[in-house]
């Protein structure tokens, strides 16, 4: 590590239920020395430990509703912190539908429910509770739509590059608009333009990701203009939002239901960006599957 360069904190926060245990386990992947719901007051001392020996230059911590004392103190908690450190807050939520049905197939209590407080009620406290340390965060995720695979895999995009000042991680995900529109996004571009190889008998059954699928999506005089002004338009972006110190950038590509055509873009896209910008960018296929 160089010598002017903080090692990097990464605290993974946010709702009972939207996956932070997944969040730490990916940050664990990528070489981070992970901890779960630290005492405040053992933080400082412990990072000084973890990072004095100069190889433990990545550390994830995992804080919720449980930790008390720093959600009361968190402002100066983190002000402190970002003096020696690299700090980036990633805060996870999910809806309220989506946090009961997880809790529901794990069978495991929401920290704040009890005999008075049902998991509904607890999720809305939880959520108000929460709401200084969402505004503070610098990365806030929807795991409503992600399985635990797709939510591994955005972490670990996110993180892969992060140590260094002059890259920026790309996410590109594809989705289906009749599912939602993914609320992580920094850019969307819809797709249901381009001809719909659903209507096609056999195409109907394959995935974007599929070469029958792909050289369909690929070959139509529509696509070419498209996939050569969004070309034109990241070579625009990129550089920029580079120059300026955006860590992440998270790109939406929809159709219809986000099996054929969005994916078989995505794909296309990300090549393109491997090759001319230097930059690996995660692919998530939400609804494909």
């Amino acid at each position: 590590m160089s010598k002017n360069m903080k090692p990097m904190v990464v605290i993974i926060t946010g709702l009972s239920g939207s996956g932070k245990s997944v969040a730490l386990r990916a940050l664990e992947d990528e070489g981070f020395f992970c901890v779960d719901n630290l005492p405040v007051t053992l933080m400082e001392s412990f990072l000084s430990i973890v990072s004095s020996n100069g190889h433990n230059t990545k550390i994830g911590i995992g804080v919720d509703i449980r930790e008390k004392e720093f959600l009361a103190s968190f402002d100066s908690v983190i002000t402190a912190l970002r003096v020696n450190y690299s700090v980036q807050i990633v805060f996870l939520e999910a809806d309220k539908d989506a946090l009961i049905r997880r809790f529901k197939e794990t069978r495991r209590p929401h920290p704040l429910v009890s005999p008075e407080v049902s998991v509904e009620a607890a999720i809305d406290a939880e959520h108000r509770m929460l709401l200084p340390l969402r505004s503070a965060s610098d990365r806030v995720v929807d795991t409503s739509s992600y399985t635990p695979h797709q939510l591994r895999h955005l972490i670990a995009s996110l993180f892969k590059t992060a140590a260094s000042p002059d890259t920026m991680s790309i996410n590109l995900i594809s989705f289906g608009f009749k599912f939602g529109i993914p609320q992580n996004v920094d850019l969307l571009l819809d797709v249901r333009f381009l001809p719909n190889p659903n209507f096609v008998p056999a195409l109907k059954a394959h995935k974007g990701t599929d070469r029958e699928v792909k050289d369909f999506v690929l070959e139509q005089p529509a696509t070419k203009d498209f996939l050569e002004r969004t070309a034109a338009l990241l070579n625009f972006l990129i550089p920029r939002y580079v120059e300026e110190g955006k860590a992440y950038l998270t790109i939406g590509f929809g159709c219809t239901g986000g099996r054929h055509r969005s994916p078989a873009i995505v794909e296309n896209i990300a090549g393109y960006i491997r090759q001319t910008h230097g930059i690996e960018p995660a692919v998530t296929h939400r609804d494909m599957e």
